[in-house]
């Protein structure tokens, strides 16, 4: 019988009841950690083409079930059809990938006189993910296909909204054929589940993408264990736009690359820098760009943009947009769902909060400046620094521009931040340490040397 402990998962588009989830203990989270421990040891003792070979099954396992796990991701996280079949994309291919690194997962030999000396790359142990709400399904494969090629164990606590993917996730790493035990979830609330994996001595990692507030207490508890933590947090991006760039490409590209995902995403582009002398044209193509898109039925394959996946969610964008604020605005739903218009802030200083803080939802604020020194300041001007675009004609700028600005992910004449084959993470308070790319699997090893004597004995 259900209790007031457990999740209750929303259709963010209706407000019905979707499922409910019983939510795990810090007990459950205990035995969970000694199951996953021995299944780590039979996982890491197998042949590497194995290991390969099993990871590739559970691939080919999400891509017989791609379009039911986009489904279920569009009724528990509010996203629109084509983004959640490129998620549910996206996890199969980062697995494919991640197989890949198993067998190349090589150490070194480094000359060093009177014998050989080796390093070698050993697996952690268990591993702990703690993912968003936002993208539920490719955020926890980032951590979760890496950690389990290079030879660990993960127990992935998925956000308390969107439980769903996540144990689907798992019962598909089953019918793979990966080890009993091996990928756990526990679905529950972040103070219980959550703070008893952060503090368990037997998870060597942690691995937390959310807010940059909880990200603090994931570190500073982490330390008291000597933990090993990755974090991915929160941003402010800059979308910054010279007077040289294509205006018409740059304008039809600015609002999707803060409405995807409602805004729901730590690289949305929510400051449009654009250089004064074409600031008034530049608004007179965003206007119409933003006011076209269409907003509704997450399901219906012509939306582009769906709800925000909660009450409290809508509440917070609200708080930051008065309802006179000068700007452009588009159209939403009424009457049941989280639904929030398009919006973009046309008379905001730049040190206002919805100038500076992550609203995480579908608002931009749009600022002039007057050159290139001016347009750096502005794009480090806040306490993030994950991603960013620059539009320029000028490939000199663009590269002066990408080596000023202090974010970790910037992309010229387009709004692309993050691709499985590429390093991804941030600067400043929007993170520590790097996931994705071909350097992915070793943020899951340590590094072992060993050092073999050449000599014979002493006479």
């Amino acid at each position: 019988m259900p209790n007031e402990f457990d999740l209750q998962v929303l259709n963010p588009a209706t407000e019905e009841v979707v499922a409910t989830v019983p939510a795990a203990t810090a007990a459950d989270v205990d035995a969970a950690v000694g199951r996953a421990a021995r299944a780590q040891s039979r996982w890491a003792a197998l042949p590497p083409g194995d290991r390969a070979r099993l990871l590739r099954r559970f691939a080919a396992a999400v891509d017989d079930h791609l379009e039911e796990l986009a489904r279920l991701e569009v009724r528990e996280a509010g996203h629109t059809v084509g983004n959640a079949r490129w998620e549910a994309g996206n996890v199969r291919d980062l697995l494919d990938y991640a197989a890949g690194g198993v067998e190349r997962l090589t150490g070194r030999q480094i000359p060093v006189p009177g014998g050989l000396d080796i390093t070698i790359l050993e697996p952690l142990g268990v591993v702990g993910v703690i993912a968003p709400w936002n993208f539920p399904m490719p955020i926890a494969a980032w951590g979760t296909a890496p950690a389990l090629a290079a030879g660990n164990a993960v127990i992935l606590k998925p956000a308390e909204t969107t439980p769903l993917t996540a144990l689907r996730l798992a019962e598909l790493a089953l019918v793979a054929g990966l080890p009993e035990d091996l990928f756990q979830v526990l679905p529950g609330h972040g103070p219980v589940v959550g703070n008893a994996l952060v503090e368990h001595p037997g998870v060597a990692k942690i691995v937390f993408t959310g807010s940059t507030a909880v990200g603090t207490q994931v570190l500073a508890k982490g330390s008291a264990h000597l933990k090993r933590v990755t974090l991915e947090l929160g941003g402010k991006s800059p979308n910054i736009v010279f007077a040289d760039a294509d205006l018409d490409a740059a304008a039809a590209a600015a609002p999707m690359s803060f409405l995807d995902n409602s805004g729901q995403d730590c690289c949305a582009r929510t400051r449009i820098l654009v250089q004064r002398s074409v600031f008034d044209r530049f608004l007179g193509l965003l206007a119409p760009a933003v006011e076209s898109v269409r907003v509704g039925d997450p399901a219906d394959e012509s939306t582009q943009m769906g709800p925000l996946i909660s009450r409290a969610q809508l509440d917070k964008v609200r708080s930051y947009v008065a309802a006179d604020a000068p700007g452009i605005r588009g159209k939403a739903p009424e009457g049941p769902g989280f639904w929030f218009p398009p919006t973009v802030l046309t008379e905001v200083g730049p040190h206002a909060p919805v100038a500076v803080e992550e609203v995480f939802g579908p608002v931009a604020v749009v600022l002039p400046f007057e050159d290139e020194a001016d347009a750096i300041r502005l794009a480090n001007g806040t306490v993030y620094g994950l991603s960013g675009s620059i539009w320029t004609r000028d490939v000199g700028r663009a590269l002066r521009v990408s080596q000023a600005v202090r974010a970790g992910n910037l992309s010229v004449n387009s709004h692309s931040s993050v691709r499985y084959w590429t390093p991804f993470g941030g600067f400043k308070q929007s993170g520590i340490g790097r996931e994705l790319g071909p350097d992915a699997l070793t943020a899951f090893t340590e590094t072992k040397n060993v050092f073999i004597s050449t000599e014979g004995p002493a006479q």
